[in-house]
């Protein structure tokens, strides 16, 4: 009886997983399509918008088993407003306090699917030495081969809404710059 009970569950895995055994994949996120994005409101009259040049970090996906992890490493050294005096000003002690800090990291252990589709990843975030738990929303999930140089990959795009005062960034509010941040991070990363 055990021995039939045993073949049942390897047949049932083997029809779950159409015969191949789940495997967690390994992808490397590709710095120059993953720039994430800021914006914020500016006195109250618009939102002003900004990016980081250089983000790096791995996913780590079993798409068989829906789950994984997330690990972003946003260089905050690499900040862009197209304004080089507020560019310095978003590094210093005010905002980002690069000399200090010059990463922003997330990491997420729990990703969720909806059907084959990543649709969040709840984690951390760490900055200016603080970390406090986030939900990146996931949009536009899709994994295939890169049209042109046909590596497998995955890409999407996660947004996600801080209030900044939650890190102990405070300069310049409720006025000049709103409390509330919009972080976007379009992700393109290659499997190992």
């Amino acid at each position: 009886m055990t021995k039939l009970l045993a073949a049942a569950t390897v047949a049932l895995a083997l029809a779950i997983t159409g015969g191949r055994a789940a495997a967690q994949e390994t992808y490397t996120i590709d710095p120059v399509h993953s720039q994430a994005m800021f914006e914020a409101r500016h006195m109250g009259f618009s939102q002003q918008r900004g990016s980081f040049a250089k983000s790096t970090g791995k996913i780590m996906l079993d798409r068989a088993a829906k789950k994984g992890s997330v690990e972003i490493v946003i260089d905050t050294t690499s900040i862009r407003t197209y304004d080089p005096r507020l560019d310095e000003q978003m590094k210093s002690e005010n905002f980002f306090n690069v000399a200090k800090y010059p990463t922003l990291t997330f990491k997420g252990n729990n990703i969720v699917f909806d059907g084959d589709r990543v649709v969040q990843v709840d984690g951390d975030l760490t900055m200016l030495g603080v970390t406090k738990p986030v939900s990146l929303k996931v949009a536009n999930f899709v994994c295939g081969e890169h049209p042109t140089n046909k590596k497998p990959m995955c890409g999407a795009e996660a947004t996600t809404t801080i209030m900044r005062s939650e890190w102990g960034m405070k300069y310049g509010m409720p006025k000049a710059v709103s409390d509330e941040i919009k972080l976007t991070i379009p992700i393109e990363a290659y499997k190992d």
